[in-house]
């Protein structure tokens, strides 16, 4: 009977995360129902605990397959939970203030990250297809509603509907992929998949690379990876800031982390199929990041394009593949993320901090003479610009080192060189953000941060890419190394 009762226990336990998230789901929505908008602080804090709470289960069932092997629960899963749940935490807490002075505090929010968080956990722990489009959808409709979350601003709708057509078209060519994939090889398994692979390099069929194709297309637009990030800058632009915060944290983290169970726990037996296909698009990313940069004035775009760059650079470490000790590409893959997590939650942070006459800051010229009026702010924006630089000692430059080191140890020469000079190009474009900052002369008078939460999460967030993170990379890539490891222990 023992048995029987952990048998039936067990798989509840490994997806207990989930279970927790949703069932907090339709409480929340119950609660907000009766309450309205007067809960939108409680509310925001129970999501945050929540997403505390939830790391908690994840060290249960280390390496377990459950559902029929439609999920697993193992340290990569973990260490992607992690990262998404402190991700959305830290993006919730930083919107506070800045909704509630737009007028748009309304209990539906932490709701929609809640859901998206929910469907972004589902994300990394697919073992299948089927798993992999049930998370991918349930996070790719409610960041549609949040892009348009501010239903009063035109480039708010516009933004949604815009990400909304591109994302259905990113879900059909991901649709189309799979099915091509299924009806070549009878099965949507990702261990499946690896097995019926194995030993057959030579003799794939056509139609089962053109469905992988398909399948790394709707994935790499959920990254903004080139060719497929013609929805970025436009979202960036238009959707509220604390969403674009948001996006540009956890959602990339969970994209890529799909990305690395396709490519490593799918299709590792045809690694020279896809290395070349993640290679172009990283390449065509770190050039068209590094230099569309330079010619833009509003700032929240000019992170767009940035954003495409550093996308560019954790493709480039996934293309190491099977190169290397403990897949030491995935490793340097989400050592990357995290940082790149930091350096960009802290960017848009920020821009919601700047505040000048009561308006909120857009164009790049806007923050001149930051400095001379808020020294402590311009100082903690222009750490995280230095950081997203990659300037030495620096969060940002040991994520662009650790990477590098990576590609040039598989041999991928070309595209280190490549790497390393759209880094130098686009250094220029944050550099310039800070000369504007410290040297040129004030257009307006600057208002101090407000909300406590606000400015002691952007000094938090600096400290983190200042070169404190000296302190914090051994352990993390530490973590990265565990996480990494368990893909030699795949099936």
């Amino acid at each position: 009977m023992s048995e029987l009762i952990h048998s039936l226990h067990a798989p509840l336990l490994v997806i207990s995360p989930e279970v927790i998230l949703a069932t907090l789901v339709l409480v929340l929505l119950t609660l907000g129902a009766f309450w309205g908008d007067r809960g939108f602080r409680f509310l925001t804090l129970v999501t945050v605990i929540a997403f505390l709470a939830t790391g908690y289960f994840l060290t249960y069932f280390d390496s377990t397959h459950v559902l029929g092997s439609l999920y697993v629960a193992d340290s990569l899963a973990r260490f992607l939970k992690i990262t998404i749940y402190a991700a959305s935490a830290i993006s919730i807490l930083l919107s506070v203030n800045w909704l509630e002075r737009k007028g748009l505090a309304r209990f539906e929010y932490p709701i929609l990250i809640l859901i998206a968080t929910l469907g972004m956990s589902i994300m990394v722990s697919a073992n299948d297809f089927m798993t992999l489009y049930l998370g991918l959808e349930l996070q790719s409709l409610t960041l549609y509603v949040l892009a348009s979350y501010n239903r009063n601003d035109s480039r708010s709708t516009e933004a949604g509907l815009k990400y909304f057509i591109l994302g259905a078209l990113a879900s059909g060519s991901l649709l189309y992929g799979i099915s091509l994939v299924y009806g070549f090889s009878g099965t949507t398994s990702f261990t499946g998949l690896r097995q019926s692979l194995t030993g057959s390099s030579g003799d794939v069929p056509a139609g089962f690379i053109i469905g992988m194709v398909f399948i790394l297309a709707g994935l790499a637009f959920k990254i903004s990876a080139v060719p497929f990030h013609m929805w970025a800058p436009d979202v960036y632009q238009g959707a509220p800031t604390p969403v674009v915060a948001f996006f540009a944290s956890a959602p990339k983290v969970a994209a890529m982390g799909l990305l690395i169970r396709v490519t490593i726990g799918a299709f590792m037996e045809i690694e020279d199929e896809w290395r070349q296909i993640i290679v172009i698009m990283a390449i065509l990313s770190l050039i068209l990041g590094a230099y569309s940069a330079i010619a833009q004035t509003k700032i929240k775009r000019l992170l767009a394009y940035s954003s495409i760059g550093h996308m560019g650079f954790a493709l480039l470490a996934l293309a190491v593949g099977s190169s290397g000790e403990v897949f030491a590409g995935v490793q340097m893959a989400l050592v990357y993320m995290v940082i790149y997590c930091i350096m960009s939650l802290g960017a848009f942070l920020g821009i919601m901090a700047i505040v000048s006459d009561d308006a909120d800051i857009e164009e790049i010229n806007d923050l001149a003479g930051l400095s001379q009026t808020q020294p402590l702010l311009a100082l903690a924006f222009a750490m995280l610009m230095f950081s997203l630089a990659g300037i030495p000692l620096l969060a940002g430059f040991f994520g662009k080192l650790f990477v590098l080191k990576a590609v040039i140890e598989a041999g991928l020469y070309v595209p280190a060189v490549i790497a390393v000079l759209a880094a130098v190009v686009s250094a220029y474009y944050y550099l310039r953000v800070v000369k504007i900052i410290y040297f040129d002369p004030p257009k307006t008078r600057f208002q101090p941060v407000q909300g406590r939460w606000t400015g002691a999460l952007l000094g938090g967030l600096a400290i983190l890419v200042s070169p404190v993170s000296f302190f914090y990379i051994a352990p993390l890539l530490a973590a990265a190394r565990e996480a990494s490891r368990v893909l030699h222990l795949l099936p």
